[in-house]
């Protein structure tokens, strides 16, 4: 069974926003503190961000695993998998197409950018796992479900998941034509 592995590695960018938002977040606890001097406001907001920064950390993206039955995308603790025979198509994204995206539930750029964004130009809802805001790839499944992964070998990661991908009546038809 051939299995390859596909790391996140995280770019400047994605870096400083997290530096950014740790700063700020640090900075008005601290902030908050001073104000209300140990009250109840700034220990609920401390277990507030604690808790949301766990959360947030446990759902970060590490590797996309791809065998020929499965692609299985790996957070600290959770796990996403699509199925090959459930995939209807896989392609390469640009950058420029990856505009318009508003964040529903996820992380713009705190140790990356993923979670459930609503696509104003579609407006329909997607799923994203990267690591940086470029070398995007579209994973569309039967389901009509769309996953966006990010990886630096995204063409080889393309190229090695349409092997896997079977071949279906319609996508002959429009081959056609």
């Amino acid at each position: 069974m051939e299995e390859r592995s596909y790391k996140y590695r995280f770019d400047r960018r994605t870096l400083y926003w997290t530096i950014l938002c740790l700063l700020a977040l640090a900075l008005l606890g601290v902030t908050l503190y001073l104000l209300y001097e140990g009250g109840y406001l700034s220990a609920w907001f401390t277990s507030f961000i604690v808790a949301l920064i766990a959360l947030m950390a446990l759902s970060i993206p590490r590797r996309i695993v791809l065998t020929p039955e499965k692609v299985s995308i790996r957070c600290l603790l959770d796990i996403t998998e699509i199925r090959t025979a459930d995939i209807a198509s896989v392609r390469r994204v640009e950058k420029s197409e990856m505009r318009g995206l508003l964040p529903l539930f996820g992380a713009c750029g705190f140790f990356g950018y993923y979670g459930h964004f609503l696509d104003l130009r579609r407006f329909e809802r997607i799923r994203i796992y990267a690591s940086e805001w470029r070398n995007f790839v579209e994973i569309a499944d039967v389901y009509e479900e769309r996953y966006y992964v990010s990886c630096r070998e995204a063409d080889e990661f393309v190229e090695q998941l349409a092997r896997y991908i079977p071949i279906r009546p319609e996508s002959l038809e429009d081959k056609a034509e």
